[in-house]
């Protein structure tokens, strides 16, 4: 099996795939600040732990709103990850409005850098972040 579970928690599932070497976190459920920064927190360490420089962000199954979260991710958050070795991050939109409008606002607050894709479907995303 190419993939090896790390973490798995209410909100988020993490898993590390060997073959294409980036970490997979799968959101789901409700969503809010403190499920999203404790996500986001794993998230960072793991990618310092297997020394990944790309995530494949599903939002998928993610029901809720989460802005309360967004300022902190763009400024905080996406920032730590780049100084972590973070060079592309596919993200795929949860089909939930709300969802994916904090998404959006997420990445209003992000600097340019880490190179970050959004996709309304995971095929495509991983598709992407394969070729980068």
């Amino acid at each position: 099996m190419s993939t090896q579970l790390l973490l798995e928690t209410p909100h988020v599932t993490i898993k590390y795939d060997h073959l294409n070497d980036w970490l997979h976190a799968d959101w789901h459920g409700q969503q809010d600040l403190t499920s999203v920064q404790h996500g986001c927190l794993e998230m960072l360490r793991l990618m310092e732990l297997h020394r990944s420089h790309k995530v494949l962000n599903d939002n998928t199954r993610v029901t809720s709103m989460w802005s309360d979260a967004a300022e902190w991710g763009g400024r905080e958050w996406f920032p730590a990850m780049v100084t972590a070795g973070l060079k592309y991050f596919a993200w795929v939109y949860s089909p939930n409005v709300y969802s994916r409008l904090s998404t959006d606002l997420t990445l209003q607050f992000t600097d340019s850098s880490p190179v970050v894709s959004t996709f309304d479907d995971i095929e495509t995303a991983k598709s992407w972040l394969q070729v980068m």
